[in-house]
């Protein structure tokens, strides 16, 4: 078992050096719970150092009577919570083999896991708190860090408790699971992708952490029907038609996936239906649903943007997002064929 450390309060000397390796926000409720239990064990497959942090502001109110200005209260009990918390949250990781630390900051938890991302290899957090010590809810956290965070971001909804070994006297999360019964969880990661090479760069992402993982790696492009200004095309061979110019493509990137993963079993799969629901449904018994910030047009207008933001709000299985970024491995794609928007 690795080393634990408890950061003390930066008023009380230097401020600690930025995290690395998997960052976890928490702030006591199940949601932090679940999302902690699957960061350690990301670290632990990793190899990677866990820090804990849980983050909160000072509430701040107007006075009244006569006397102007503003009133402030002592933070000490609000920190001395905080702190609680941390360290419940290492204890409940020291059977893991890993370098564990923790911290108590003082600001917006949006803001200071966000600042975290510049240095963090992976960002993880629950879908939503009970508010407490974190000043703003995790649903607020894991509503704007995937789209501004600067390294992937995992969200770990409740419902899938029952698979990280946890539970949960949400009565809502309860009546989901009896409803569904158990979920046997296959050994896939599933990426979703849209022709646009910010999908490539998530696709990129997935195949490392299958290859984690010891999964297969399932690419999935999923077709939505006309709608809109597009309404007016005419099906089934236009569609038909179309559906052979995506596949032609999705070859080809799967031809340049493997020549970057040789040894990576991978599948890819066309579908017929929003992208959302198709990477929803997956997420309920794959080990984890991957996709990008956003698209770049790609096949039909599937925006990513739309998508990641559908699938995180649903999902029933942890979600990774991909942000943007440079990767020299994009440099050949085109030399396996045809590339979105090209001729």
């Amino acid at each position: 078992m690795g080393a634990q450390e408890l950061h003390p309060d930066p008023q009380d000397g230097g401020a600690p050096a930025a995290p690395e390796g998997i960052v976890v926000g928490v702030d006591g409720s199940d949601h932090g719970q679940c999302a902690l239990v699957w960061a350690a064990r990301e670290a632990q497959r990793r190899r990677r150092p866990l820090h804990i942090v849980t983050a909160y502001s000072v509430p701040i109110f107007a006075a009244s009577g006569l006397d102007g200005g503003y009133a402030t209260v002592d933070d000490s009990v609000i920190r001395e919570g905080a702190e609680a918390i941390v360290k419940q949250a290492l204890e409940k990781v020291a059977t893991y083999d890993i370098d564990a630390t923790a911290s108590v900051e003082n600001g917006d938890a949006s803001g200071v896991l966000l600042e975290m991302s510049e240095t963090a290899e992976l960002l993880v957090f629950g879908t939503r708190g009970r508010g407490g010590f974190v000043g703003r809810l995790l649903g607020s956290v894991s509503s704007a860090l995937p789209a501004h965070a600067k390294c992937p971001t995992v969200t770990v909804p409740l419902i899938c408790s029952d698979r990280l070994g946890e539970t949960t006297e949400d009565r809502h999360i309860k009546a989901e699971q009896a409803k569904a019964g158990h979920q046997r969880v296959e050994n896939l990661v599933v990426v979703g992708v849209d022709g646009s090479e910010q999908a490539r760069v998530a696709v990129l992402e997935a195949a490392a952490q299958a290859e984690r993982l010891g999964a297969t790696l399932r690419v999935v492009c999923a077709v939505p029907q006309y709608s809109g200004s597009l309404a007016w095309v005419p099906a089934p061979m236009d569609r038909k038609a179309l559906f052979d110019d995506i596949q032609v493509t999705l070859d080809a990137g799967m031809a340049w996936l493997r020549s970057h993963f040789p040894n990576l079993p991978t599948e890819s799969e066309l579908r017929d239906g929003s992208p959302v629901d198709v990477l929803v449904d997956a997420s309920r018994h794959v080990e984890l649903v991957v996709v990008g910030t956003r698209g770049r047009g790609g096949f039909t207008g599937m925006l990513l943007g739309s998508t990641s933001d559908g699938v995180l709000h649903h999902a029933k299985g942890p979600v990774m997002v991909v942000p943007d970024r440079e990767d020299p491995r994009l440099a050949d794609r085109a030399r396996f064929g045809p590339v979105l928007g090209t001729a």
